[in-house]
């Protein structure tokens, strides 16, 4: 995949690409990927920024330009998603019983959201446990959901 910036977070790196104005994808990327510094004063050295503050302070309100991209049930869930307060968790059971769907449908819009973060989809949870994130339950990116997590309950 080409981004149009790479930067550096917390827990590693983020492809961040914007097209025509509008963020379209936020990407977790292992530490050791290189990074390309977004051009001063484009959207990407906007989204940096406002992603780095949101690094210093979990209530930090993305006032971004973005657009998702999915399916009708996708973009309900992601809605969904989107309201969940900060330093507050949503069951994918609680999302399943609120959209008359079912967890697993949730746990694969949840794993399909293109600006992760942004759309906080670390916020939603199993009913015993973490559950997935970004479409893995692999440490790395179970680790990169404990972090964001841990940052907002401070």
């Amino acid at each position: 995949m080409v981004y149009s910036a790479v930067v550096t977070a917390p827990f590693g790196r983020l492809g961040v690409l914007c097209i025509d104005g509008e963020l379209l994808e936020l990407c977790f990327l292992p530490a050791d990927q290189p990074l390309q510094s977004p051009m001063a004063g484009s959207l990407e050295a906007e989204v940096a920024r406002q992603l780095n503050a949101y690094y210093a302070d979990a209530g930090h309100v993305f006032d971004l330009p973005w657009r998702l991209r999915g399916t009708a049930y996708q973009l309900r869930v992601w809605r969904e998603i989107a309201a969940i307060p900060c330093g507050q968790t949503r069951r994918y059971l609680d999302l399943s019983r609120a959209l008359d769907s079912s967890p697993r449908a949730v746990g694969g819009a949840c794993g399909r959201n293109p600006i992760p973060i942004i759309v906080p989809c670390h916020r939603v949870v199993a009913s015993s446990g973490l559950g997935g994130f970004s479409q893995s339950t692999g440490d790395a990116t179970l680790d990169i959901k404990k972090w964001l997590l841990q940052h907002e309950y401070r």
